[in-house]
This record gives structure tokens, C-alpha cells and sequence, in this order.
């Protein structure tokens, strides 16, 4: 805790594009923005709509709304959790430290679960009869993604996340061009928007629905982002979450629409695994979807490996020493992650519940309180009251929404533990 509590000292050296990179490759990520179909397809055209426009419109604000309280109080705050500890002190830390930690760790049992089916897709692309499985897939990945573990911080890994974003817009483009083209090659007949099952699954499915639209737009590392960023910062990471966002709405909404549009309620959870034809676009669409959630995992990884780091002060270890930590502690993140993901690889599930109880208090409920609570509020009275009453209801629904995403996303999970067996080859 007292390593927790000290301030870095060092000025940011990126621009904001490279805030943009680093906040369009933590939140959008194929393993985001994939499952939206099947979360509208769960909610039905005008529910599923509101739900996705409004969730898009509020992470924007509430991103803002953090950027905006660097330095609120004349010191610098590098973490979520620093941040959280000068507004609300000791409980503000754990706070955040907890829920970070839990959006983080289920984050990346997604993306290792969705890293895993895009790899094993194109392995049977080219080899329908092989024997690898999805658990050996999903080994794979995080052998790479613990050779990526052992760059520093974020900052430097600028350049992978530059390609990481330019991979979002090609995998956003490259999947809905298919899905398009699978839609119009489709019966139109066949296809039905009605939602599906008894009217418990219907209202079950919708509160999971909800945990995964909140997961879509998860971010809960605003700080740490806006740490490594040059001066100003605050301007810099206004421009770089607005460049960001103008991101994630052409590919979210056109994703999320089309693919609803094109399968309809049998729309899967992952939706590279309803694409049929042409073959080898798909394989371009699980390329590209591999590449930029290896940038994701990192960068959600980070708060994990800086409680390690914070824990055996590696600040202070030198050479080999330092090397020998960081490998230590990250091999062993990354075996736990791996372990889950291949015995429980139930993607949409870990992609409902991971952002009920990890993203919403984070990225919807937190924001509005933390802001509230520092009294950064505009001059004008009439403009501040309009900020305070917004606030009160974003945290106020959002923390109701996070209630029933964790109530939905625990019955899905029981359910297929049911029916599947532990380590299946999904």
C-alpha cells in the first residue's frame, strides 16, 4: 500500500493519437464487439438499440469525466487506484484495486477464449481434419502473450498497439463485409427477429445481454492510459478518447446492426462463428481479430502485474534480478489465465458476467461518483445541477444494470457447466 500511494514522477511522452491507439485497442476489441449481435439478438431491434446507443454515449461521458480530473487536486494520479484513493481514501483504493482486478482477470479469459476459437478457425480453414483442439489453441496464445509480457508498460508497446488499432478497422470491416454478404445470400424467410425460449430464459438472456454491452465498452485504465501521455494531458486525452470513439462507433454499430440483421435470433455469441462464406475473408477476420486482442490482453494485464511489481518493490531490483521477477510473476498470471480459459471455455458467459461485476461499476458507476465527489463541477448553476442529476442517474441505473448482468451471466454458466464437460473442445 505505501508503494501504492507514490506518485510517478516521470512526464508522459505520447501524443494523443497514441491515446486514441491505446484506448481504441483497450475497448474496442473483436472479443468486445462480436458478441453484440447476439446481445441485440437477446433484447430484440428497439430495446437492443437504446441499449447500445445509450451505453456508447454514457462510456463516452463518463471517459471524459475522468480525463478531466487529472491533477483535480494538484497531484498527479498514474492509476485508477491512486485516483480513487484522493477522492475517497483508503476504501476509494481497494475499491477500484478489486473491481479492476476483476475486469482485468475475466477480460482476458475472454480474449484467450476468443484468441483461441479465431486461431482453431483457421486451423481448420486449411486443415478440417486436424487434431488440435481449442485448449491447445488457447496454450499458444498465452506462450505469446507472456513473450509480450515482458516489455515494461504500455508505453512501450505504442507500436504493437498502432497496429492492434488498425487491425480493429480491418477485422470491423472485413467481418461485416462478410456478414453482409452472408445476409444477402441468405433465405430472408428463414430469418426471425422474435426472441427466443420460455419467458424466464427471455428475461435471463436480456439481463446477460446487458453484462455484455457494458463489457463492450470496457475501460477501466483512463489513468494509466493518460499517465503516459505529454503535456497538456487533459486536452491531449480528450482528443485521444473522442478519436477513439469515433472508432468504436463505426465499428460497433455497423457490426452489432448488420450481424443482427443478417442471422437474426440464431445469431452466435461469437460472431465469426455464424460466417459460412467466403472462406477465405473469414480467415482474414480471425487474423485480424487475433492480432488486436493480443494488444487488449496487455494492456488489461497491467494493473495485475503492477500489484506484483508493487508487492516485491521492483523499482528497486537491478539486471537480471528485475528480468527474473518479471518473468516469474508474469508466467504465473498467465498460467492461471490459460487454465481457466481451457477448462471453462464458455466465451459469452465470461464476456456477460466480466462486464456485470467488473466494467459497470468501473466505467459507468464509478466515474459519475468520483466526479460528484470532487466537486469539479461547471460554474454555471443551472449547467452544474444538470451535471449532478445526470450523474445521480447514471450511477443509479448502471449500478442496477450491473445486478441483473451478474444475474444472467450466472445462470448461463451454471446451465453449460451442466451440459458441458470440463476442458471441451467447443
Amino acid at each position: 500500500m505505501r508503494e501504492a500511494k507514490q506518485e510517478e514522477e516521470e512526464e508522459g511522452r505520447g501524443t494523443w493519437k497514441h491515446a486514441a491507439f491505446h484506448v481504441a485497442t483497450t475497448i474496442a476489441t473483436p472479443a468486445a464487439y462480436a458478441p453484440l449481435p447476439f446481445a441485440l439478438a437477446s433484447l430484440g431491434w428497439p430495446l437492443g438499440v437504446c441499449c447500445l446507443v445509450g451505453g456508447t454515449l454514457v462510456t463516452w461521458y463518463s471517459s471524459l469525466l475522468i480525463a478531466s480530473l487529472w491533477k483535480w487536486d494538484g497531484n498527479k494520479h498514474t492509476t485508477y487506484r491512486l485516483l480513487a484513493h484522493s477522492i475517497f481514501g483508503p476504501c476509494g483504493y481497494w475499491f477500484v484495486a478489486l473491481f479492476q482486478q476483476i475486469a482485468s482477470i475475466g477480460n482476458n479469459i475472454a480474449i484467450q477464449i476468443a484468441a483461441g476459437s479465431s486461431l482453431k478457425a483457421v486451423y481448420k480453414y486449411y486443415d478440417n481434419d486436424g487434431t488440435l483442439t481449442l485448449q491447445d489453441f488457447i496454450i499458444f496464445f498465452g506462450v505469446f502473450e507472456l513473450i509480450l509480457s515482458q516489455f515494461p508498460d504500455i508505453h512501450s508497446l505504442r507500436w504493437f498497439n498502432g497496429i492492434c488499432t488498425f487491425s480493429t478497422v480491418g477485422f470491423a470491416a472485413t467481418a461485416t463485409g462478410v456478414t453482409i454478404y452472408d445476409g444477402k445470400n441468405t433465405d430472408r424467410s428463414s430469418i426471425n427477429y422474435s426472441l427466443q425460449g420460455t419467458t424466464a430464459s427471455k428475461i435471463f438472456k436480456a439481463f446477460g445481454a446487458l453484462g455484455t454491452i457494458a463489457f463492450s465498452f470496457g475501460d477501466a485504465m483512463l489513468p494509466e492510459i493518460q499517465s503516459t501521455i505529454r503535456e497538456p494531458p487533459k486536452k491531449n486525452m480528450y482528443k485521444g478518447v473522442s478519436g477513439a470513439y469515433g472508432v468504436i462507433i463505426a465499428s460497433y454499430w455497423t457490426l452489432a446492426f448488420s450481424g443482427y440483421w443478417a442471422f437474426g435470433s440464431q445469431v452466435q455469441p461469437y460472431i465469426l462463428s455464424s460466417l459460412t462464406t467466403p472462406g477465405w475473408t473469414i480467415v482474414m477476420a480471425n487474423l485480424f481479430a487475433v492480432i488486436q486482442i493480443s494488444g487488449c490482453y496487455q494492456i488489461y494485464s497491467r494493473p495485475t502485474y503492477a500489484l506484483f511489481e508493487e508487492s516485491i518493490a521492483l523499482q528497486r531490483q537491478k539486471g537480471y534480478k528485475r528480468s527474473f521477477w518479471r518473468l516469474s510473476y508474469t508466467s504465473f498470471y498467465i498460467i492461471i489465465i490459460t487454465l481457466i480459459s481451457a477448462a471453462i471455455p464458455f466465451f459469452g458467459d465470461f464476456v456477460s458476467i466480466c462486464g456485470a461485476v467488473g466494467f459497470t461499476p468501473l466505467d459507468f458507476v464509478f466515474p459519475a461518483l468520483v466526479f460528484s465527489k470532487a466537486g469539479k463541477m461547471p460554474k454555471n448553476s443551472n449547467l452544474s445541477h444538470l451535471v449532478r442529476v445526470t450523474n445521480f442517474l447514471i450511477a443509479a441505473v448502471f449500478s442496477l444494470v450491473a445486478i441483473l448482468g451478474c444475474v444472467g451471466a450466472v445462470r448461463s454458466i451454471v446451465l453449460d457447466v451442466k451440459t458441458y464437460k470440463f476442458f471441451h473442445d467447443m
